[in-house]
C-alpha cells in the first residue's frame, strides 16, 4: 500500500496526476510538469491494488508511480457525437 497524492491539471480538464505522497511532486519530469500546468492538490489517498478508482485502474498507478514516479490519468476521449456537433453548420451566422 502507498499513501497517493493527486493533482489536478489546470490546463486540461480530467488530467491528473498520481504521485507517491513522500516523493511530492520531485520523480515528476520538468517536461511534463511545463506541460501539465502548475499541479492543484486534489487529495491523498491510500492506494492498494484491489481498489476501485473511477477512470484509472489501480494496479496501473502503482505501478506507474513504482517505475517512473507518477501516473498520469489522461482525459477521457471525447463522444464521437460531439466532435461532429458543427460539422453541417451553414457558412453564415454566428461563428
Amino acid at each position: 500500500m502507498k499513501i497517493c497524492s493527486i493533482y489536478k491539471s489546470p490546463r486540461k480538464d480530467e488530467m491528473y496526476l498520481y504521485v507517491d505522497k513522500r516523493d511530492a511532486l520531485t520523480r515528476v519530469p520538468e517536461a511534463l510538469l511545463e506541460m501539465f500546468g502548475p499541479p492543484l492538490h486534489v487529495m491523498d489517498m491510500p492506494m492498494k491494488a484491489d481498489r476501485k478508482l473511477a477512470r484509472a485502474d489501480a494496479d496501473k498507478v502503482l505501478d506507474g508511480i513504482t517505475e517512473k514516479g507518477y501516473y498520469l490519468q489522461m482525459p477521457p476521449p471525447k463522444e464521437e457525437y460531439l466532435l461532429d456537433l458543427h460539422a453541417n453548420r451553414p457558412v453564415t451566422g454566428v461563428r
